[in-house]
């Protein structure tokens, strides 16, 4: 535990170090909501709660695609070796999806925040959306943490990487949609409890994978 401790920190002191990184990412979180509401603001009749719903998620993933998609791939040249002398495989692999998961979890809730500023809230149970949002973000992060590590060991990584995630997060989208249709229509958590099991067995099995897999990729 205090090896995924200090390799936590190590990411998070990183991050704050790469402002750049960050910036770029808010930018481009900020910058798709504007876009959206410049589109929107004078035919709010054309904003269903669906076509906001398709909105939010595109975003949410495209945003996180980018910010999981550096993991691996920009690392300075050696520091998987020097990593590696430090603490076990499994050990970073676990750091980097909790470290993903809350990078994608807070642009999800920025986003969402965004939304609601600017086109307003058509989610009537929140408690599911939110949770439905959380585990997708945690399935986004246990899931591409691990094609990151393969595109960096290929040429042309920041293509790649969207090929291969392109199935997994697909599945998550339609489960996250799903869940977000029940919960503007008002239906309860009860409706949503299928596709937040279903979420949650995606989320056990992606990490499970990663954690079995990864140290076969870090050792090629």
């Amino acid at each position: 535990m205090l090896a995924i401790y200090n390799l936590l920190h190590y990411q998070f002191a990183l991050e704050v170090k790469r402002k750049a990184a960050l910036g770029g990412l808010a930018l481009y979180l900020c910058g798709s909501g504007f876009i959206a509401y410049l589109c929107f603001s004078l035919h709010r009749n054309q904003l269903t709660p669906l076509v906001w719903s398709a909105l939010f998620w595109l975003i949410v993933l495209f945003t996180a695609i980018s910010a999981i998609a550096k993991s691996f791939v920009g690392e300075k040249r050696g520091l998987d070796v020097y990593l590696y002398a430090l603490a076990s495989p499994q050990q970073i692999i676990i750091a980097k999806m909790i470290y993903n998961f809350c990078l994608s979890a807070a642009l999800g809730i920025g986003a969402l925040f965004l939304f609601f500023l600017l086109l307003g809230n058509p989610i009537t149970s929140s408690f599911p959306f939110f949770l439905g949002l959380l585990l997708t973000c945690l399935g986004l992060a246990t899931s591409l943490t691990l094609l990151a590590a393969i595109a960096a060991r290929a040429d042309h990584a920041s293509i790649l990487m969207p090929v291969l995630g392109f199935p997994i997060t697909i599945s998550l989208l339609l489960l996250a949609i799903k869940i977000t249709k029940n919960c503007i229509d008002g239906l309860g958590f009860e409706s949503c409890q299928d596709e937040l099991l279903t979420l949650v067995a995606i989320n056990c099995m992606a990490g499970a994978t990663g954690y079995v897999l990864f140290p076969y990729i870090w050792r090629s």
